[in-house]
């Protein structure tokens, strides 16, 4: 319920999640499985134990699970679920679905107990308690995934990538319902990689232009020029060691718009430990 009194669906939750999941995971050749984790995150939230609940409760953060009294187990019916329809690949949404608030949990561990993935599918109660044929056949029924991972796709990464769809998808979701201004503050257009790739080479020019004829400036000017050369091989792994001052974060940038321009890249991610070399 949001706080002007506005009441979403679940139904609708579980194919607007759906929808966002598929939509991030076709990047990597896995709508179908992040769909359907999508249809059974909070398949849960059906058993009429949470809906006591959640109009019982004025807890804002009803919806999450945890050890606050009263607080209902609404991840693991959608695990069961997956595992009785896919039987052993079942146990891949089982991961993901019955993590989307905890974290992925373990198969079983010695410190896991109760929350282990194998102690919880054994808990079919919670699925039996739901009323199936009451709940939506657009959730209820979809097709089984027919894709496969890529070649060479580590299965614990691919697990991990879905379940970074369907969180994402859950909290993005339930924000367009709940703050639909910030929401819509998300979906601003950015400038396109070209654009940003002429703004970024006029400022450049306007730098280097401006610079004083000295050493330093002349190795700069070269390590840029290398970068922007070295952007045109191909996709990989690539390191650049520049000391202090040789200007690495904006040659580094050069590189990067190349070279996602080049080979049709879609984002560049800076991953800095210190803000001060971006402010």
């Amino acid at each position: 319920t949001s706080e002007d009194g506005r009441r979403q669906l679940l139904v609708d939750h579980l194919l607007g999640t759906a929808k966002l999941a598929a939509s991030m995971a076709s990047e990597f050749g896995s709508s179908e499985w992040a769909y359907l984790a999508g249809l059974w995150h909070d398949l849960g939230k059906f058993s009429p134990e949470f809906q006591r609940y959640i109009r019982s409760t004025g807890d804002p953060d009803a919806h999450i699970e945890g050890t606050r009294h009263g607080r209902v187990d609404h991840s693991t019916a959608g695990g069961i679920l997956a595992k009785e329809r896919l039987d052993k690949l079942g146990r891949v949404l089982a991961y993901v679905i019955t993590g989307h608030h905890a974290g992925l949990p373990d198969w079983q561990s010695e410190t896991s107990g109760a929350a282990g993935l194998a102690q919880r599918l054994q808990k079919v109660d919670l699925l039996k308690r739901i009323r199936m044929t009451e709940v939506h056949a657009d959730v209820r029924d979809w097709a089984l995934p027919s894709e496969k991972p890529r070649p060479g796709t580590d299965p614990a990464l691919w697990i991990r990538m879905i379940f970074s769809c369907l969180v994402d998808a859950d909290f993005l979701d339930t924000e367009a319902f709940m703050e639909e201004g910030k929401a819509s503050l998300r979906a601003a257009t950015y400038p396109p990689l070209p654009e940003l790739l002429s703004l970024f080479t006029r400022f450049m020019e306007d730098k280097t232009g401006s610079a004083e004829n000295t050493q330093v400036n002349r190795l700069r000017e070269e390590i840029l020029r290398r970068c922007i050369a070295v952007a045109a091989d191909q996709p990989g792994i690539f390191t650049l060691t520049v000391p202090t001052g040789g200007g690495k974060t904006l040659s580094s940038m050069g590189f990067a718009l190349h070279h996602a321009l080049k080979y049709g890249k879609r984002r560049i991610i800076y991953v800095i430990p210190y803000t001060s070399i971006i402010e």
